[in-house]
């Protein structure tokens, strides 16, 4: 996932519900699949994140240190100002770009 490259809003914003639903017919349906698509965006990026910021960590045995590194603030800042996870999902969702399939039917 390009996170630099994402176009999702950053703030709330109002959906059309005719739009969500369209796919499945179902607007909780819709939303489940949104939901679990956030998940996954989510747990992309907390990896990514913590590899990013594994690279900056220095270990000592003393409390009383603490290094503050400007690149490891950057990198946080910039995972701070990204779109939630949600707003990726919608996003991703109305573009049309996550896949789903009914197992119920797939099994009749």
């Amino acid at each position: 996932m390009d996170l630099k490259k994402i176009d999702a809003p950053t703030s709330t914003t109002t959906y059309n519900r005719n739009a969500i639903d369209e796919a499945t017919e179902n607007i909780y349906e819709s939303i489940s699949i949104i939901s679990k698509r956030a998940e996954q965006i989510n747990s992309e990026i907390k990896k990514e994140l913590i590899e990013k910021l594994e690279e900056f960590a220095t270990y000592n045995d003393s409390l009383e240190e603490i290094f503050e590194n400007k690149e490891q603030i950057e990198v946080s800042k910039f995972y701070e100002r990204l779109p939630k996870p949600h707003a990726l999902a919608v996003k991703e969702w109305l573009d049309n770009k996550v896949y789903y399939r009914d197992t119920e039917a797939d099994n009749q």
